[in-house]
């Protein structure tokens, strides 16, 4: 919905209205003495006319602000439009004539202000180009650090835990040992103690029979029998047979502290060494025009160059069209070096080819959207939801298993412009997440929730990045184009100017505008927005002969590439001058 300058909030979806009546049209320029917004047709008439022709007007972002207007105090019928020097007070006109301000010098309210806008925006800037990204850096740094840390921490608990094992398992082996002795012991004091208790045995079968023929002795029932008792000299009983008390063996417990414990199973200390303060990259390096990194070249340095120069046209241009072999339709365009193209399909047909259509490569994927990427060095990378594995495929077109993404279905990649790292979009139960990866294919951060904890993703099926390292997500199934900052905060999500806005394929430009495709069945266009989330424009729309856009990318002469449903042509078109 179109606003009026003063009724559009600062992070509203909006784009300004021109000032002059019964015109709807964009604001694209501020008349600084009218104080009015204006679109470019109405520009061209305001400087013709002859009341107004010497007026200065200039682009809107750098229109001259109005002072709130106020009346005196004082002298209650005039504006208060003046400052003056020495006593630092805003004042009317009439009152340079009294005695307070007498002698006084005294500047016009607008200048002044002017000067404090200037100086205000030039600070906005710093904090914007400088102080929120540095603060972000070492945002993400710090979340790297917490991350690391962790897995240290769970490496030491780990190495513990193997140590006490490892103790444990001493412990059982000795005491093991211990028992054994302890049994043999036993058995050898009991086997002692049982021929001892043979010995008595036997004593007593002996002393039970001595009893009986004593006994005969006494009551002789033949005469044999007395004559045997008579015969006997002498009545002598064996003694007792001698035995020993067992000596038990003595346990001796043993002699440790929970010191000697810590000894053997190790101790975790904290290094007497200074931490190191974080490195703050200097302001003068960060406030320079964003430049493509290392391998990008001098044809890409100038198109950075060329930023301060570069604005929207007031129409789009066709510049050409060609036909891609070897797809149905254009479903995802990556960019790589020297003009070469990489187009997808919806049946999994991947094609390198060049700007003309010419000399196609294909491969075979399981399929997707937003599924490639082309890194600095100029590999592809793809990625592999029904394996859930992202590939690489390098310059002699040999393939790698990359990264392996556990239980997430890898849907949508983008490769930095700014460092290289990898963006992936992936999805699992209902929910998605965009994880970032180092070059070489460590995981360094994950992006999953807001501030409140709701998800910010259902299915990211495409993916790219802003120059201000935004991470710009396009979620159909949100029906939103979802934006984070580069720490993981939510910035701003936008879901179209009507109903039914069902984004797809989505990019960036020099100037920070995303662009992004609306293939609802009511619209079929594609929108500009600033990198804040303003619509500024349905950039493409039947008129320019697109109906079912798909994919977006931008070159590197500012072109903008369009694919789309049910065609294997790719149109590029002119809209930066």
């Amino acid at each position: 919905m179109a606003l009026s300058e003063s009724q559009a909030p600062p992070d509203a979806q909006h784009y300004l209205v021109c000032g002059t009546e019964d015109c709807e049209k964009n604001c694209q320029f501020y008349c600084n003495d009218c104080h009015q917004p204006m679109c470019e047709q109405c520009r061209d008439e305001h400087q013709k006319n002859k009341k107004t022709k010497n007026h200065e007007v200039v682009p809107y972002k750098q229109r001259r602000r109005r002072i709130p207007v106020e009346k005196c105090k004082i002298h209650a019928t005039k504006d208060i439009e003046l400052l003056c020097e020495e006593c630092q007070i805003p004042i009317c006109s009439k009152c340079t004539a009294t005695k307070e301000h007498r002698g006084h010098v005294f500047t016009d309210l607008e200048i002044v202000f002017a000067e404090k806008v200037s100086q205000y925006q030039e600070e906005i800037d710093k904090i914007r180009n400088y102080f929120e990204p540095v603060s972000q850096d070492v945002t993400m740094e710090i979340a790297g650090d917490v991350t690391e840390i962790k897995k240290i921490m769970e490496g030491i608990r780990t190495a513990m835990k193997a140590e006490a094992e490892s103790v444990k398992r001493m412990v059982d082996t000795v005491t093991s040992d211990n028992i054994e002795q302890v049994d043999k012991t036993e058995q050898s004091l009991l086997q002692t103690l049982n021929g001892q208790n043979q010995k008595i045995d036997d004593f007593i079968n002996y002393l039970n029979d001595l009893i009986q023929t004593y006994y005969g002795y006494l009551s002789p029932s033949k005469i044999e029998h007395l004559t045997l008792s008579l015969k006997s000299k002498s009545l002598k009983i064996r003694p007792v047979p001698e035995t020993s008390k067992p000596v038990p063996p003595v346990f001796t417990t043993g002699q440790h502290s929970k010191e000697d414990v810590a000894k053997l199973l190790g101790r975790i200390t904290v290094p007497n060494t200074k931490p190191e303060n974080r490195k703050i990259k200097p302001m003068e390096t960060m406030l320079t025009q964003i430049k493509p990194t290392g391998k990008q070249g001098k044809q890409d340095g100038e198109k950075s160059d060329m930023k301060q120069t570069l604005s929207l046209f007031s129409s789009v241009t066709k510049v050409r069209k060609y036909t891609v072999l070897a797809v149905y339709d254009v479903y995802h365009i990556s960019l790589g070096k020297s003009g070469r193209l990489h187009v997808s399909d919806r049946s999994g047909n991947l094609v390198k080819t060049d700007l003309q259509g010419n000399q196609p490569q294909k491969i075979q994927t399981s399929g997707g959207e937003g599924y490639h990427t082309v890194t600095q060095d100029g590999d592809l990378i793809f990625t592999n939801k029904d394996n859930k594995v992202i590939n690489w495929i390098t310059s002699d077109n040999t393939i790698k298993r990359f990264i392996k993404t556990g239980d997430w279905e890898p849907r949508s990649i983008h490769s930095s412009h700014i460092n290289g790292d990898l963006l992936v979009g992936m999805v699992k139960d209902g929910e998605g997440k965009v994880t970032r990866y180092k070059k070489k294919g460590k995981e360094i951060q994950n992006i999953q929730r807001d501030n409140k904890g709701q998800a910010l993703y259902s299915t990211p099926q495409y993916i790219t990045e802003n120059i201000n390292g935004d991470v710009c997500v396009s979620d159909n199934n949100k029906y939103a184009v979802v934006v984070v900052d580069k720490s993981g905060q939510h910035r701003f999500s936008y879901t179209g100017q009507g109903s039914g806005f069902t984004p797809r394929g989505i990019c960036t430009d020099v100037l920070s505008h995303i662009l992004v495709c609306d293939t609802s069945i009511f619209s079929g266009t594609v929108h500009l927005l600033d990198q804040d989330g303003h619509f500024l424009s349905l950039l493409l729309t039947s008129q320019q002969g697109v109906y079912n856009p798909c994919s977006v990318c931008v070159d590197d002469e500012n072109n903008l590439l369009v694919g789309q449903r049910n065609t294997n042509k790719v149109t590029v078109y002119n809209y930066l001058q």
